[in-house]
C-alpha cells in the first residue's frame, strides 16, 4: 500500500504518517480534558479518517491535473468541491446520529494541515540515515 501511495505522490506516505502521529498526540492530550472519552475518541478517529481521505484525494486530483496538462480545470474544481461535500456530509451525519463529537472531528481534520506543514521535518527525520543516491544523481544531471 505504501508503494502505491509513493507511486501516486512521493510525499503522500509521509503525509499520512504525519496525520497519524498528530492523531496520537491529539488523543493523548485531549482525552485528559473530556468527560466522555469514547465520544471524543470516535470523533477524532472520524476526523483523522477524513484527513487521510482528503490527503489521498488531493494527491489523486494533482496526479490527474498533471496527466491532463491542466486542461480540464472545471473537472478538477468539481472534484475539489466534491471532497468538501463529502466532509460536510460526514460531519452532518455525525451531528444527526451523535456517533462522535464534532469538535474532535474538526481537530482530526486539521491533522491534514499540521501534517502538511510538518512533512518536510518528518521527511528529514525519517530519511536522514539513508544514502542520498537519488539526490546525487539529480545533482550530477544538473551539472552536465
Amino acid at each position: 500500500m505504501i508503494k502505491a501511495m509513493r507511486r501516486l505522490n512521493q510525499a503522500l506516505p509521509e503525509l499520512v504518517v504525519g496525520i497519524l502521529i498528530y492523531g496520537l498526540i491529539a488523543e493523548f492530550i485531549g482525552v485528559w480534558f473530556v468527560k466522555d472519552k469514547l465520544h471524543y475518541t470516535t470523533g477524532l478517529l472520524i476526523g483523522l479518517g477524513l484527513a487521510v481521505f482528503m490527503g489521498v484525494h488531493i494527491a489523486i486530483v494533482i496526479e490527474q491535473a498533471v496527466a491532463t496538462g491542466g486542461e480540464s480545470t472545471k473537472v478538477l474544481a468539481a472534484k475539489s468541491v466534491l471532497r468538501y461535500i463529502v466532509v460536510t456530509v460526514v460531519l452532518v451525519v455525525m451531528m444527526i446520529t451523535k456517533i462522535g463529537s464534532l469538535i474532535p472531528a474538526f481537530i482530526g481534520i486539521l491533522g491534514l494541515k499540521a501534517s502538511a506543514y510538518a512533512q518536510p521535518l518528518l521527511h528529514k527525520k525519517l530519511f536522514q540515515n539513508l544514502p542520498q543516491e537519488e539526490s546525487t544523481l539529480e545533482d550530477e544531471e544538473v551539472k552536465q
